[in-house]
């Protein structure tokens, strides 16, 4: 359901550079042609590990990886339909959109009959390209506006796709932050579609920048940014990482970051796992309209991380989910779709569940019979009925009464109804006039 509660405090300045610098960068990353294979995703992890250090994974066509196999490598170069006095009517080098994903290479003149067999358009968004694809079929085709197809009117026209299908690598990217306990966060997003701004690109831009933010703490788990082609990709992960995939407690699949529309909390199949009370949390308190979605194995590649075999605590962060704005899959997915307040935003909320991963812990109370007082200790306005400056009083006496030893800060911050920075500025108060200790 969406909830919406007082504003959140805006980060002014800050996010304004965030937005802008994500933005720069998806514009730099829009133009790529890119597959589940092939050069698009190299250079998109080239460009990528300028952000931040990538290992790049070569993976040979034919490994095998669970019940897939690793496929040819597939690469385009150019591809057009012509009439047959050579004026091209749809061409690749206007929009990397134009073509069948995995398209074997040809060169012949076919009737309009056959090429109608090929075509792929949207009758009810005449002026948009759809993104279609055909990885696992020896096939061809070319998707168009409605408009460019129902201009094809001559008996027969001359097909031409400069591409191979060969034998070659599955390429992916992996950026590991190392924290002091092998236990994990995994950060994943896609990197096979081409130009596609939010079901894409705004992921990894977002993806990015949250890497950037961990790599300068010193965070306590070690994280894992994977930089996949969607579902063969993350299967491969998976196949190549089960040590490291029992390691991970908490993860979140990234994608369509960049829209205009609320937050969106896909929950894992677990449903209770850490990860989805602590997407809720942060959402609860965010000030902004949000939707928390149940699992299903549907979507991105949560279903992989979540499929039966790992069921790891994955859930995923959007805004407007895949297939449920108009602009999904097609040419209006561009740059224009995307808002620097809307990136800079997502990736907010993401530091901040970042935080309560890396600040929970228990505590325990060193003064456990009545409350200790407080204001000589200047954790409490001398004056009854005012507050400490810089501190929550309700925060201050929820975290003493839970710190039992058991009750995690998380947990508490949940109990009072409160932010989590708010329950973990007390704790720190408090632990540093030596009136609680480390638990857990």
């Amino acid at each position: 359901m969406d909830h919406t509660n007082a504003p959140t405090a805006e980060r002014g300045p800050e996010a304004a550079a965030d937005g802008e610098a994500m933005m720069r960068l998806a514009e730099e990353l829009f133009p790529i042609c890119r597959s589940i294979t092939g050069d698009g995703v190299r250079q998109t992890l080239a460009i990528i590990g300028r952000q931040i250090p990538i290992a790049v994974s070569e993976v040979p066509s034919g490994t095998p990886v669970f019940d897939w196999t690793v496929p040819r490598e597939w690469n385009i170069r150019g591809a057009y339909i012509a009439r047959l006095d050579g004026t091209r009517v749809v061409d690749f080098a206007d929009s990397n959109l134009h073509i069948l994903q995995y398209s074997h290479p040809m060169d012949r003149v076919v009737s309009i009959d056959e090429l109608g067999q090929h075509l792929h358009s949207l009758p009810d968004k005449p002026d948009w390209i759809p993104h279609r694809t055909a990885y696992f079929a020896d096939t061809w085709g070319f998707c168009l506006s409605h408009r460019q197809r129902q201009a094809l009117t001559d008996a027969s026209y001359r097909v031409v796709i400069d591409s191979t299908l060969a034998d070659g690598h599955l390429t992916y990217g992996e950026c590991v932050i190392p924290g002091t306990s092998e236990e994990s966060v995994l950060i994943s997003c896609h990197v096979c579609h081409p130009s596609l701004a939010n079901d894409n690109v705004a992921g990894m831009v977002v993806a990015t920048m949250l890497a950037r933010h961990v790599q300068a703490r010193r965070p306590r788990y070690t994280y894992r940014f994977v930089f996949v082609p969607s579902t063969i990709g993350s299967i491969t992960w998976l196949a190549r990482n089960e040590d490291k995939a029992s390691l991970v407690r908490h993860g979140l699949v990234l994608s369509c970051l960049g829209d205009a529309g609320g937050m969106t909390y896909k929950q894992s199949r677990r449903g209770g796992a850490a990860i989805d009370r602590i997407a809720a949390h942060v959402l609860r308190h965010d000030g902004t309209p949000h939707r928390i979605a149940p699992f299903i194995p549907f979507g991105y590649d949560e279903r992989q991380y979540c499929s039966p075999g790992f069921d790891l605590p994955v859930g995923s962060l959007l805004r407007t989910p895949n297939g449920q704005y108009p602009e999904y899959h097609t040419s209006a997915d561009d740059l224009s779709l995307l808002r620097g307040e809307s990136l800079a935003h997502s990736l907010d909320v993401l530091r901040r569940i970042v935080d309560v991963i890396e600040g929970d812990a228990t505590y325990r109370s060193l003064n456990p019979k009545g409350e200790p007082q407080l204001g000589r200790r200047g954790l409490y306005a001398k004056t009854g009925g005012h507050r400490a400056v810089g501190l929550d009083q309700m925060a201050l006496l929820w975290v003493l009464n839970l710190a039992d030893g058991r009750h995690s800060l998380f947990d508490t911050a949940e109990r009072a109804g409160m932010p989590f920075a708010a329950i973990r500025a007390a704790a720190d108060a408090l632990a540093e006039v030596r009136l609680l200790e480390r638990a857990s």
